[in-house]
């Protein structure tokens, strides 16, 4: 009997080790989790931002979708400079400009068309990723919006987002309620994104405010 007791005994100090343990290691956990998922999402909302921009700068309103943004970035052309020689400390100091520079013959600045993929992003860049989120079999959503500024001027805005639900939804699902509760306790979108339907904010990060 008293060998049984003990037995029992050790049994329950090693559970109340092992819970213990894993009360301090979950949230840590979740935390180095997140922040390494957040990081390649994060990343990827900066490069359909930039696409986004560039496609407004064309054609003066957002992509409003993920396939019009991919024919863009494949089959429009954009200007790159390239570029031959730099201006020299010397030329520098005495004032020259690369204008002056380029005029002279000392550079060379000379302008090729290419597809805009290549113009913002490089060569070899996966057009057909952007729309998914980073190791994740899910699409980010994206929108578009016209919003009328405090001076009365109307602006185009986009959004483009992905939620906790989402990108966090295999992991502790306490941890994630937390992160969902405290940004709507606070009016903050649920996630991470690009832009905003509702306000005008410079197509900023909501992780970048």
């Amino acid at each position: 009997m008293k060998v049984t007791l003990k037995i029992l005994l050790a049994a329950a100090v090693l559970l109340l080790v092992y819970m213990c343990y894993r009360s301090i290691m979950t949230p840590i956990e979740f935390k180095e989790e997140r922040e390494s998922r957040e990081a390649l999402i994060q990343k990827r909302l900066i490069d359909i931002r930039k696409a986004q921009i560039e496609y407004k700068n064309v054609y003066g309103v957002h992509a409003a979708n993920f396939a019009e943004l991919s024919k863009f970035l494949k089959e429009e052309k954009l200007p790159f400079i390239v570029k031959e020689g730099v201006l020299t400390d010397e030329q520098l100091e005495k004032g020259m400009t690369e204008q002056e520079a380029v005029k002279k013959g000392l550079i060379k600045r000379d302008t090729m068309w290419v597809t805009a993929v290549d113009t913002l992003f490089g060569t070899g860049y996966d057009v057909d990723a952007m729309a998914t989120v980073p190791g994740m079999n899910i699409q980010f959503s994206m929108d578009t919006a016209t919003l009328v500024s405090p001076s009365g001027y109307t602006v185009r805005v986009f959004q483009c987002g992905v939620l906790y639900d989402d990108y966090l939804g295999d992991l502790n699902k306490q941890l994630v309620f937390n992160e969902k509760h405290k940004a709507e306790k606070m009016d903050k979108y649920p996630g991470l994104r690009v832009g905003s339907l509702t306000e005008i904010n410079n197509n900023a990060g909501n992780w970048e405010n």
